[in-house]
């Protein structure tokens, strides 16, 4: 069974070359020294998003990812990851992004998570923006 896998609720991503990008995620763990046992990527719209967003964390706006870490143990990490395709293509117009580079973005950061990185201060936000653009970097050259 694959570690890594890509699935589409109402919302199906253009994501090219999907073998390479697990492998990318799997050796970003690796570089973060943490293990993988499962990890699964939902693609939705923002409706969909905010659903899971009002139901499990309490807050009531749209927002481009939501991840879950469903780890039993330290050991192995298994988690969840829902990205809003809608946002996501705002928030690329806004930034002045590709939407491909985006997409990719928002999928790192979703990992991040996983490894223990947080966006709730200042402090972590800066760490974890540092940590998207060098995997950014290193996928797309």
């Amino acid at each position: 069974m694959q570690k890594i896998q890509f699935y589409s609720l109402d919302r199906e991503p253009v994501l090219k070359d999907r073998t390479r990008l697990k492998i990318f995620i799997e050796n970003l763990f690796t570089k973060e020294k943490k293990s993988i046992g499962g990890l699964s990527y939902i693609f939705c719209s923002d409706e969909h998003l905010l659903k899971i967003n009002q139901k499990f964390l309490k807050h009531d706006f749209y927002t481009d990812v939501i991840t879950f870490d469903l780890s039993s143990s330290n050991i192995e990490i298994q988690g969840e990851v829902y990205l809003s395709i809608d946002r996501i293509k705002d928030n690329a117009k806004q930034l002045g992004v590709s939407f491909k580079e985006e997409l990719h973005r928002v999928i790192f950061h979703g990992a991040l998570h996983l490894c223990g990185y947080k966006d709730k201060n200042r402090g972590d936000i800066a760490k974890m923006r540092e940590k998207e653009e060098k995997y950014i970097s290193e996928y797309f050259t």
